[in-house]
């Protein structure tokens, strides 16, 4: 039932989008390709999906990299995934070994390990590399792409990967400043318990937050809705923005339907917004990659206030 009307509250609830010229996410199918990618450098087997833009977005199209959370793989994101290929983009799912879906199985424990943070993030490397070689050999689809400046996203432990890609840094160990990330996209992040602002900044690009009024702990690491919150509230001054959903919880933010996001406890509220949420991550989202990646003008005036937004939902920019 909730399948069939996210289906159609996010064609209704995007129809301001249709405005934009690019069709709103579920009103048509992209050309999706799975396949798995080798990084012989590691002896690492890394799954992806690859969903092509629905329309070419001008001389050359960007790229988007999506992080699935803890115990995920690449079927998440699905619904941000159509919604930016609808918009123009090129979208690489990504799943981790070691902290997906098998790996939650069979030790929950060892998939949330700080090492698998380190293996996500060679992965995301590997991944650009692997984009920029195939764009340079000049088969059909990847000529026209442009590896050079690349959007980063992920929900949960997906956000806290894009985080780290960003410029965040730990006890210990500097963070990573990828040049050919352009901006980026943070679903459900969590600050750190201590000294966030230090932790973030480094995190100097173009950065997104997005979380829900009850997006709160799901694996017992204390996360919590202020929390992540503060994720906005620690980041340097200048080019971030925020958006908290009333009443959307953490699985709101996978991008998927179905059993897949019922796998943790929800309230009722949550899953009768759903819909309507999804129809608005999705909208701005498509903005804020046109904006950052394209530097579409219609974007950016759109970002100013974006339209669906609830009376007590909030977007902040600063």
């Amino acid at each position: 039932m909730y399948a069939e009307l996210d289906r159609r509250m996010l064609v209704k609830g995007a129809a301001a989008y249709a405005l934009t010229g690019f069709a709103p996410v579920g009103s048509a199918a992209t050309r999706v390709d799975d396949e798995t990618w080798s990084d012989l450098s590691r002896g690492r087997d890394l799954p992806v999906r690859i969903r092509w833009p629905m329309q070419s977005a001008g001389k050359s199209t960007s790229v988007i990299l999506f992080s699935h959370g803890l115990g995920g793989s690449r079927d998440g994101g699905a619904l941000w995934g159509e919604a930016w290929a609808n918009a123009g983009f090129a979208v690489i799912h990504l799943q981790h070994p070691g902290s997906d879906t098998p790996a939650a199985r069979a030790n929950l424990r060892e998939a949330m390990a700080p090492r698998q943070l380190v293996n996500r993030l060679e992965d995301v490397r590997f991944v650009l590399d692997e984009v920029a070689r195939r764009c340079s050999t000049g088969l059909p689809g990847w000529r026209d792409l442009d590896a050079s400046r690349v959007g980063m996203s992920g929900h949960s432990f997906g956000a806290h990967t894009t985080l780290g890609m960003a410029g965040q840094s730990y006890p210990g160990f500097q963070g990573v400043l990828e040049p050919r990330l352009a901006a980026f996209l943070a679903l459900s992040p969590a600050a750190p318990a201590v000294d966030a602002t230090k932790a973030f900044s480094g995190v100097t690009r173009p950065t997104l937050c997005m979380t829900g009024s009850l997006d709160g702990d799901v694996v017992g690491n204390g996360a919590s809705p202020e929390r992540r919150r503060a994720v906005y509230e620690a980041l340097p001054a200048g080019q971030k923005a925020m958006l908290v959903l009333a009443n959307a919880d953490h699985m709101t933010f996978a991008g998927q339907t179905g059993r897949s996001i019922e796998i943790v406890p929800r309230q009722a509220v949550s899953r009768e917004k759903q819909a309507a949420h999804h129809a608005v991550v999705a909208q701005i989202s498509s903005d804020w990659w046109r904006s950052k990646l394209m530097s579409d003008a219609d974007a950016t005036a759109r970002l100013r206030a974006p339209a669906a937004l609830d009376v007590n939902d909030e977007w902040l920019q600063g």
